[in-house]
Formats: C-alpha cells, structure tokens, sequence
C-alpha cells in the first residue's frame, strides 16, 4: 500500500483513556457472573464500566517514496455523507414475559434488543457468547436498548435479572440464540448502549465536518483521532469516581470537552461508525490499569488492533492516554509493548 505524500509521517492514534483517577491506573474491576443462569443469582453490581488490554497486531504499510510522491495521481475523495445504521426490534423473533422482552430478530445484522417495562428499580441483561466472555448491562427500562453480539458466529445465552436485595439477583426472562451474523462488521457498525448515536448526534455532525475532502479511511482516522485528543480533556474528578454502571452520553462530552477513557473511546467510535469504518471499542487491563481503547478496520490495512502509530514505514503500538499526557519516555515504552495490554470484552 502506498501512502500519499501528506502522510509520509501519518500518526494512527487510535483512543486509551483511564477510567479511574491518575495517569496510569484506571483502577481495578471484578465480575464475578456465574457460567449458567441459575434462578437466582448473587455478584457485585459495582463493576466497572470498562476493562482492559489490546492485542499486538500490526500492520506494515509501504512507505511512499519522493518520486511516487510527485508522480501519482490524487486519490478522490471520500464521501463523508453519515450512514447511520439503525438498530430494529420489529418482534418477528422475541423471547417475552408480562415485564420483559428479548429481541432478536435482526441478530444475523450482530445486536439484539431487550426492554424491560416492570417495577424493579435495578435490572441487569446478560449476555454469554461462544467465547464464555460476559457482558453485564443495566437495563434502565425505558424503551428498547441495543446489545451488540461481539462474540461472532455462535450460541448466546441472554437472560434478564431483576435485584431482589443487595446484590441478589433472579432470573426475569431467558432466551437461548444460535446465532450466524451475515456481516462481521455489522456489531462494530450499529450504535448499541456502549457507542449511543444516531442520524441527529452532534458526534455524527462533527464527524462528517472532519471527513470532508479526505482521501483515505487513514485520513479519516487521523483527522478524527486529532480533533478528540485536542478538544477533549481528561477529567480526573469523573475518573476517581466513576458511576456504577456508567455508559457515554457522546454529545455531552463533546459539549463539555471533558471526559474519561470510556467517553474518549466512545466519541471516537460514534464519529467513525457513522463514517461507515468498523470501530471496536474495547476494554481491559494494562497490567493493573483499567482501560478503554478502540480499534478499526480499513480495507487496506484490515484490522488495526489497539493503539497505532506509523512513522512512514512501521506500525507501532502507542497509548495516546498516556502519550498525550506525558513525555517520560519510559512510561510511553511500556505504551508500546503490547504484552502490556489483555483485551477482555468488545462493544
């Protein structure tokens, strides 16, 4: 692949942010879901919103020489027009009781929706896919709510709990899936309750701003990832004490200009999903820090995982919450070791 003369140097800094306060640590976290869905089930509903660690994968693009640079012709541009895929729960394939719903009828497009309309004040839907990995989420009860299928191809457990006390939960409503998504990327394309966007987001507005007259899904990234890390700033006081449960309002925090590693990541992924680039937000350890980052696809580099640089001629993994904050060179070597980082969930 060769990369046009204006990105001889391009940087691909794709989002970490620490969700608990300090620079490093994000803080720690625990999920401790049972395997099965028992009738009633006992875990601590103060786990965090995000964990954290990114595989090493990367990619090595050609580095464009002088003369190829003066020679080759301009790539066209882009069309940046948002498309804004749209999350259905048209009821032609549910799991339902009197308080709760589960449907799964686009689940071949990689989501599933859940609502929940009874009087319990605390609700969680899990959801376990062919890989084991849990995914715990509120369910706030008010009106359907969008759950990507980040496992791929595969049986889904889902069930619905409602608190009974403390941190005892039972079993509301359960549905069993055998799922064939029909596009890989449709889970990092659709908004769902982690990346929360639409046609009218302010995210989407300030995405299509940027991509205009871009010549690459590069460009793009690039362009995305400069205007997040220099109008959004980290906020510690939201860091030290993150909200139970806590999930992104992405316009607020563009508004604001302020927010932790969940809210980076989100912004970044909403502006990219609806460039129609496949965004992963991903969270979990860089050794005992709590993480958030996210990782994209493009069609010529295929998936670049975690954090990205290229200097003109190798990709190289970085941490831009750490890059961005301080230029102790040892702190951002271990950025750049990915054996530092272990993926732990995708959304």
């Amino acid at each position: 692949m060769q990369i046009p003369g204006s990105f001889a140097r391009l940087r691909i800094l794709l989002i970490t942010y620490c969700i608990m306060a300090g620079l490093c640590a994000c803080g720690s976290a625990s999920d401790s879901l049972p395997a099965a869905a028992p009738a009633t089930d006992t875990y601590d509903d103060q786990s965090p919103a995000v964990p954290a660690s990114a595989d090493t994968g990367t990619a090595s693009p050609e580095a464009a020489s002088p003369e190829t640079e003066s020679t080759a012709p301009a790539k066209p541009l882009q069309d940046a027009t948002p498309v804004c895929l749209v999350p259905k729960a048209d009821g032609s394939q549910v799991t339902s009781n009197d308080v709760a719903v589960i449907d799964y009828s686009h689940m071949s497009d990689g989501y599933i929706c859940a609502n929940y309309t009874g009087t319990c004040p605390k609700v969680k839907l899990r959801i376990t896919g062919p890989d084991t990995i849990v995914y715990t989420y509120d369910l706030h009860g008010n009106g359907y709510e969008t759950f990507p299928l980040s496992s791929g191809d595969g049986y889904y457990d889902v069930t619905i709990y409602e608190n009974i006390s403390g941190t005892n939960y039972a079993t509301c409503l359960y549905a069993d899936l055998e799922v064939q998504i029909t596009d890989t990327f449709g889970p990092f394309l659709y908004p769902n309750q982690y990346v929360n966007f639409n046609a009218d987001s302010k995210v989407v507005a300030k995405g299509q701003e940027l991509a205009e007259g871009a010549s690459s899904d590069l460009e793009v990234i690039t362009r995305v990832y400069d205007y997040i890390t220099q109008n959004i700033t980290y906020d510690y006081a939201k860091a030290s004490d993150p909200p139970t449960g806590y999930t992104s309002d992405v316009d607020s925090i563009l508004t604001s200009g302020t927010g932790i590693c969940l809210d980076y990541a989100a912004v970044m992924a909403s502006m990219l999903r609806s460039q129609r680039i496949p965004t992963r937000l991903e969270v979990g350890y860089a050794q005992d820090a709590y993480h958030a980052w996210i990782s994209v696809y493009t069609a010529d580099t295929g998936w670049l995982n975690g954090i990205i640089e290229f200097d003109g001629n190798v990709w190289t993994l970085v941490d831009p919450t750490f890059g961005a904050n301080t230029d102790d060179k040892a702190l951002k070597k271990f950025i750049g070791d990915g054996t530092n980082y272990i993926l732990q969930k995708m959304y």
